[in-house]
């Protein structure tokens, strides 16, 4: 099992940039494939980016290609999301979330974080 802490986020403007942090306990961080996900009000959570166990593949949403980057250190139980360029339309509470197995990108996600508000103002 692993639990899951985010932070980072915040209220910036329109084509700044944050960095989000994901904080997981535990030993076996480095055997789960970890994601980014977020919600914005009346809307469905939406997938932002993946990332595989050791972190040699990346997997992104077309939305945020090539604005956000998914990073993460095994050594410091810690997964990162830098976002760029950021639009208004990112606004939204960010989550995390580890997946167990081998597949990549994982079709599910056992794991989750309470997330992180981000608010890019126009």
């Amino acid at each position: 099992q692993v639990q899951l802490v985010e932070s980072g986020g915040g209220l910036v403007q329109a084509g700044g940039s944050l960095r989000l942090s994901c904080a997981a306990s535990g030993r076996t961080f480095s055997t789960y494939a970890m994601a980014w996900f977020r919600q914005a009000p009346g809307k469905e959570r939406e997938f932002v980016a993946a990332i595989s166990r050791l972190g040699s593949y990346t997997y992104y949403a077309d939305s945020v290609k090539g604005r956000f980057t998914i990073s993460r250190d095994n050594a410091k139980n810690t997964l990162y999301l830098q976002m760029n360029s950021l639009e208004p339309e990112d606004t939204a509470v960010y989550l995390c979330a580890a997946a167990s197995g081998s597949s990549f990108p994982p079709a599910d996600y056992a794991y989750w974080g309470q997330g992180t508000q981000v608010t890019v103002s126009s």
